[in-house]
């Protein structure tokens, strides 16, 4: 578990050795990096905790199980609309989720849709026209769909009841 983060430490070490004004850039960038993920992050784990306290894993089969329909679809293409951060802080939730009982194809279909981003269509539309955004997007969701289904088919999901 410490293996990583040691090697990280000793590599840093290394090159302040060999270049100590490379290094304090790297130790920057790796701070400033740090410091853009952990609003993301603490809204993952913020997000873990209330699912925690609150959804019981019945309640999260009935959204997002294999049966949860259109509504677990709307759900989860929505979540991935408008979801925001970098894709890897959501990682340990979708975790959660599928352990508590969300379904392969939902999970797939909230990564897809993290794609469409709300806030960069008008810059779409001023270089490509609003014709061709709504269709991307509409695009989008429809295969992500059309994926979740897939994704369904071809991995079996192991269902707690």
């Amino acid at each position: 578990m410490w293996l990583f983060p040691a090697a990280v430490i000793l590599i840093y070490l290394v090159i302040f050795l060999i270049s100590p004004e490379k290094a304090s850039l790297a130790v920057k960038s790796s701070g400033n990096t740090l410091l853009s993920m952990l609003l993301a992050l603490a809204l993952v784990f913020s997000l873990m905790l209330l699912l925690n306290l609150f959804l019981k894993p019945a309640h999260i089969v009935r959204f997002l199980g294999r049966e949860a329909g259109i509504k677990g679809l709307v759900f989860s293409i929505t979540a991935g609309i408008i979801s925001t951060g970098p894709i890897y802080a959501w990682y340990p939730l979708l975790k959660d989720l599928k352990e508590k009982g969300a379904g392969n194809h939902t999970i797939a279909v909230f990564l897809h849709n993290r794609s469409v981003k709300p806030f960069l269509l008008p810059v779409m539309v001023s270089y490509f026209g609003w014709i061709y955004v709504l269709i991307l997007t509409l695009l989008t969701i429809l295969s992500s769909i059309a994926l979740g289904y897939s994704i369904q088919l071809l991995v079996k999901e192991n269902r707690k009841s």
